[in-house]
Order: structure tokens, then C-alpha cells, then sequence
């Protein structure tokens, strides 16, 4: 969605120029300028190409907020979009197998190896303990005696060899596969968030309440990417452009009021001066002299509220005078 200046209103501006260059160089001080209706157009197109399935509204026809406007064809950013969520659901699957560590089953299958062989140790240590009363008392060899020692610590260490293996089984996965495990399921995640983006910008809704303006395609039509299909005209974006010689316009500034009058409304209304022109125009001849330095005018614009230019349409002659004090 962009917005960008809609192509100038055709309509007779030389003649609303003369007019306010010869009222702006009256000693008796401004009485009026003519001008016309300008809007201020929003251009609604979608970044993405593709053909026009669904066009939601018709030229001429007035948009709440947030209706929709205009659908392209997405089947491809649905099935991508389905894709990515199945590869997140992979991706969370794997980091959630390896922070588990083993399975229920092998870990009761390690305690259980873990119990028989703290059990063997606990023999072999009553063992080693007759043994040594027995050596003590010269009733055995030391080489008998030494092989009941070893037999022991054999046990032991097989003990501590069990409970590392236990241990290490419910830990779960290294640390640096489940960190692996973690970005590879954060980067499933904004590829998920990129396909969902993709289908969503294939539809199209209203940013504001507004008057449609144009349609620019018909259903069935391709839209490039970024080209507009629906011109929007908020009542907010209305405004009257008009032109003033240079002596009123150095009276004019940025928030003065004015009274414009259109026909066909019964009452003048009631605008806000909004934008000044830096840049001179001039009214024919174009050269610039002493004789001619009275045709130099200048463009002005004046703000309505919005409720007050719902009625109005760019193109419309008005009438503009400074606003009573």
C-alpha cells in the first residue's frame, strides 16, 4: 500500500490565476480567490504479484475501516506457508526429543543394570572382608587374598560406571546439539512467520473509511507486484486548492481560517489553510517584469474537517474568502 499524488483535476486554472492576480493587486485588500476540489489519493496495491481473484468493491461506492477491497490469488503462499508449519513442528519435535535425554524405558533399564551392580560390589565387600581376617590370621595366601581386593574394586568401579551412565542418559542430548537443535527450530519459526506475511499480503483491506475512488483491474486481470488496484479518497485527504497574488498572499499563513463556498451547498464552509507554495506561478505573458510582477500568484491549500467534506468531489469549482474575525 502507498499513497502518491493523483494527477491534477483539468479544469480552467489560468482563468482562477488571472482572477486572483487582479483581486491580489487591489489597495482595498483581498476579497476572494477562485479555485477547485483537490483530494490527496491512496493508492491500496499488494507487494506481491499475482492474478485478481476477488475484487470486494465497486467505483463510486463508500468503505468502512477494515473492509476488504481486493483478493490476488495465493496458492502458492498457502502451500508454503503449510509447509513451514510442518517443518516448525519438526524442527520443536527434535528440540523437545533431546532435552527429554533417553527414553523411560532405557533409563529403567540403566537403574536396573545400576542395582545388580551395587549388589555385586556389596558381595564382593563382605568378601574382601572375610579374606582379610583370614589372610590376617595366615589361613590363606596373599595371592587369594589379593584376588578377593581386585574382585572388589572391579565391582566398585563397574558401581560408578553405571551411575555416570545414568546420569548422562537423563541429562539428555550435549549441549551443543540442543543449542543447534533450538536455532534450527527459531529459524522454522520465521520462515513460518515469512509464509504467513506472504498469504496475508494477497488480501487486501481498507486502511480508513473512504470513497473508492477507481478501480484500476478486473477480476481475472495479473497485477504486478506493488501496483495499485483500488484508489481510495478519505473525506480526511479533501482539500481546496486556489490561487492568490502576491500582495494577499503575504497576508495569508499556515492556520488561518477561510470560508469556501461551493455550489450547490447552501452555506459556505469552513476551511484551515494547510500548505503555502514557495513557488511562484505565473498567468501569461510569462516574462517577468515591473508591468507583469502583478500576475505572480501562488498556490494555497485549505483543510476541511472530514465530516465536513464527505459531499465534496475533486474537480468542483469554489469560491474562497478570508474567514470573518
Amino acid at each position: 500500500m502507498f499513497r502518491g499524488p493523483h494527477p491534477r483535476t483539468q479544469i480552467l486554472i489560468l482563468s482562477a490565476a488571472a482572477a486572483a492576480a487582479v483581486l491580489g493587486c487591489s489597495k482595498s485588500g483581498p476579497k476572494g480567490w477562485q479555485g477547485y476540489i483537490e483530494g490527496d489519493y491512496v493508492y491500496v496495491s499488494s507487494p506481491l504479484a499475482g492474478r485478481l481473484d476477488t475484487l470486494s468493491v465497486t467505483k463510486g461506492s463508500q468503505v468502512a475501516a477494515g473492509a476488504p477491497l481486493f483478493k490476488l490469488e495465493r496458492a502458492a503462499e498457502l502451500a508454503a506457508q503449510g509447509q513451514a508449519y510442518q517443518e516448525l513442528q519438526a524442527a520443536q519435535s527434535q528440540l523437545d526429543d533431546l532435552r527429554k535425554g533417553s527414553r523411560p524405558e532405557e533409563i529403567a533399564a540403566l537403574e536396573a543394570r545400576l542395582g545388580q551392580a551395587k549388589a555385586a560390589e556389596e558381595l564382593s565387600r563382605l568378601e574382601l572382608a572375610r579374606q582379610d581376617a583370614l589372610f590376617a590370621s595366615g589361613a590363606i595366601s596373599a595371592s587369594e587374598h589379593d584376588r578377593a581386593r581386585l574382585s572388589h574394586e572391579a565391582d566398585a568401579g563397574a558401581v560408578d560406571e553405571d551411575a555416570a551412565k545414568l546420569g548422562t542418559a537423563r541429562l539428555g542430548g550435549r549441549t551443543d546439539a540442543v543449542v543447534a537443535a533450538g536455532a534450527f527450530a527459531r529459524g522454522a519459526a520465521d520462515a513460518l512467520t515469512h509464509a504467513r506475511w506472504g498469504a496475508e499480503q494477497k488480501v487486501q483491506s481498507a486502511p480508513t473509511a473512504a470513497l473508492v475512488y477507481d478501480t484500476l483491474y478486473r477480476e481475472g486481470e495479473y497485477v504486478a507486484a506493488g501496483s495499485p488496484v483500488v484508489s481510495l479518497l478519505p473525506p480526511a485527504n479533501i482539500k481546496a486548492r486556489f490561487f492568490v497574488g502576491g500582495p494577499d498572499f503575504g497576508r495569508l499563513k499556515a492556520g488561518d481560517h477561510v470560508s469556501v463556498g461551493v455550489p450547490g451547498h447552501p452555506a459556505p464552509l469552513d476551511a484551515t489553510v494547510s500548505y503555502l507554495s514557495p513557488q511562484p506561478e505565473y498567468t501569461p505573458p510569462v516574462l517577468y517584469n515591473r508591468d507583469n510582477r502583478s500576475k505572480l500568484v501562488y498556490m494555497v491549500e485549505a483543510a476541511f474537517a472530514p465530516e465536513a467534506a464527505a459531499d465534496l468531489h475533486p474537480g468542483q469549482p469554489v469560491d474562497v474568502e478570508p474567514a470573518a474575525r
